[in-house]
């Protein structure tokens, strides 16, 4: 039988306490699980929730599970500010300036803060990044203030490093050093004054120990973008979807291009981001053969995943055309149907569309991603692409990159809704449009003369 979530967080701080080991009353454990537990469970999460917490700390040292457990935390974006009870915690820590959070002074007696701000390199008076540190920081102080009573300097030291290093997608510098180069920095500097680390010996020994730690957790935090099988990376990728965008919250209520933006920002994240950017090493750990092949999977899992995301834009765009050229924007749910009833089955355009036997070359395993289901199940969207698939199979892989590239044109304003319909294939965007005239009662009419008119 599985243990509740509440009493798997209380077992995984009780056993780390129990292997450094310190002793931490179940008292004091059970206050600092509920803390953790009650921020990764928040209805605005996604992605980024308790579930990824156990999948981080299994296998894991315990420092390394101390700072899986704390490493998400806050995340202020999403969260509308500060998780619940930490906020005492956190606000002498920063000020907000035209909606900008700068880091305040930091009191002379307050070390714990100080550590934070050091390990992470930032100073009193910067405003720290949104996406470049500022939630993995605020995570960071909460953690050291609550374990400082438990842990000593060099342990917490440790739990921080851990913390910082799952800031992602770091490029190196203008010197060349990349991140994991920059924090053994500044580790190292904090060593020195640490009881027994007076040799340099045993000082560098400290800065590899902890750093090589704090890479190991980074590495696991980002390891779905090496996954052997696509679909695992695509559906990460789609709850981090689902947790960004807001609108996206309330299925059957986001509009049709609420949903295209959603897409499409993701989809330009990734076609910009660098594969050598995702993984951490440091002084041939993990070793370069290891890190060449994460960075290998990641730019293979990268490329489908924005060839499943351009799909979905491109045969998402066929349905906001058709919504503007009978109409408005309008919700997804109104043209494709729901994604689910309380009174049984809802009716959805699939159930509309005639079958197509593919003609043109197309991937095998982007099909049956779109016919089959990602990997993991979403509450706001169909995990299936029912619409996409009939695309895909009509037009192939090249016809469907040519509607991406004129929907791109209609997005930009160079072809109306109108032009782009009728720069595509007549009997594909006729039958899409005859299938969703069966959904949506108020443009049926329109819908059914649009597809005569074609």
């Amino acid at each position: 039988m599985a243990m509740s979530t509440i009493n798997r967080f209380i077992f995984l701080f009780d056993t780390a306490f129990q292997a450094l080991p310190v002793k931490v009353s179940m008292v004091e454990t059970e206050r600092l699980a509920k803390l953790v537990h009650y921020a990764m469970e928040s209805k605005t999460r996604a992605y980024h929730t308790s579930e990824h917490v156990f999948g981080l700390c299994e296998g894991m040292q315990p420092l390394q599970v101390l700072a899986a457990l704390f490493h998400d935390l806050v995340y202020y974006q999403l969260d509308g500010g500060f998780p619940a009870h930490t906020a005492n915690l956190l606000e002498d820590v920063i000020r907000s300036e035209e909606g900008a959070l700068t880091l305040q002074t930091i009191h002379p007696e307050d070390a714990v803060l100080a550590l934070c701000a050091d390990l992470f390199g930032f100073e009193p008076g910067q405003v720290l990044p949104l996406y470049g540190g500022l939630n993995e920081f605020l995570s960071a102080v909460v953690a050291a203030r609550l374990l400082q009573a438990h842990l000593s300097a060099a342990d917490l030291m440790a739990v921080v490093a851990c913390i910082e290093s799952t800031i992602p997608f770091r490029k190196p510098d203008g010197q060349g050093r990349t991140a994991a180069d920059r924090l053994a920095q500044r580790v190292q500097v904090h060593t020195r004054g640490l009881p027994g680390n007076r040799e340099p010996d045993a000082a560098q020994a400290m800065v590899h120990r902890v750093v090589r730690d704090a890479i190991t957790l980074a590495n696991r935090d980002v390891d779905s973008f090496s996954a052997q099988d696509p679909g695992l990376f695509l559906s990460s990728t789609w709850l981090l979807i689902e947790e960004s965008n807001a609108p996206l919250a309330v299925a059957g209520q986001y509009t049709l291009q609420e949903y295209r933006h959603g897409l499409s920002r993701m989809d330009a994240f990734l076609r910009n981001l660098d594969p050598g950017d995702i993984f951490q090493y440091y002084q041939g750990y993990p070793s370069p053969r290891e890190v060449d092949g994460l960075c290998t999977a990641a730019d293979r899992n990268i490329a489908f995943a924005c060839d499943f995301l351009g799909a979905k834009i491109a045969s998402l765009a066929i349905i906001e055309a058709l919504a503007l050229c009978t109409g408005t924007d309008g919700p997804v749910s109104m043209f494709l149907g729901d994604i689910r009833s309380a009174d049984g089955r809802p009716e959805r355009i699939e159930d509309f569309l005639p079958p197509v036997t593919p003609t043109a070359h197309f991937n095998p395993d982007l099909l049956r991603v779109f016919e089959k289901g990602r990997t993991q199940e979403s509450t706001n969207d169909l995990t299936t692409s029912p619409i996409t698939a009939f695309v895909y199979r009509y037009t192939g892989h090249a016809g469907t990159a040519y509607t991406l590239a004129q929907a791109r044109k209609m997005f930009d304003g160079v072809l109306t809704p109108q032009a782009f319909v009728h720069s595509l294939d007549r009997g594909m965007v006729r039958a899409i449009a005859r299938a969703c005239s069966h959904i949506a009662l108020s443009r049926r009419a329109a819908l059914l003369e649009l597809a005569r008119n074609l």
